[in-house]
């Protein structure tokens, strides 16, 4: 019998694997497109669809849901304040997973995971205006 099979284990503990999809959505959140492994990208899928569908009704019980299972504020505020709205009229089917070839060193299956719809522009933009800020630091000492 298959009972309780519902889900890929990846070789990590419960705790491993929450925080693992905790990471990976916030960094999906962040960039709305990322590269990671198929099995990681296919079980991520169903982790982003259940948060987004929070972010679309956006109300105090569903951003403590999703405070929960996300890390930090700011992809929370993302989720609820961007993110919802866009997808306000969409029945499910947030994320898109593109299979992309096999990793180098050890040939495991690669994906790009995006969002439907998704903001070109915010791809790495935080990691950019990260850099602008540390060099701004350094440059006033």
């Amino acid at each position: 019998m298959r009972h309780g099979r519902g889900y890929r284990l990846l070789n990590r503990t419960h705790e491993h694997r929450k925080a693992l999809f905790a990471n990976l959505a916030g960094s999906l959140i962040e960039h709305e497109q990322i590269k990671t492994t198929l099995p990681k990208a296919k079980e991520l899928k169903r982790v982003i669809d259940k948060l987004i569908t929070l972010g679309k009704r956006g109300d105090l019980h569903a951003r403590r849901q999703a405070d929960a299972r996300l890390k930090q504020d700011i992809h929370v505020a993302k989720l609820f304040d961007v993110l919802g709205p866009r997808y306000k009229d969409r029945n499910g089917g947030y994320v898109r997973v593109l299979k992309a070839g096999f990793r180098y060193g050890d040939m495991a299956p690669m994906a790009i995971v995006e969002l439907v719809d998704r903001d070109p522009s915010a791809k790495g933009a935080a990691d950019k205006a990260r850099m602008a800020d540390e060099e701004a630091m350094a440059d006033e000492d």
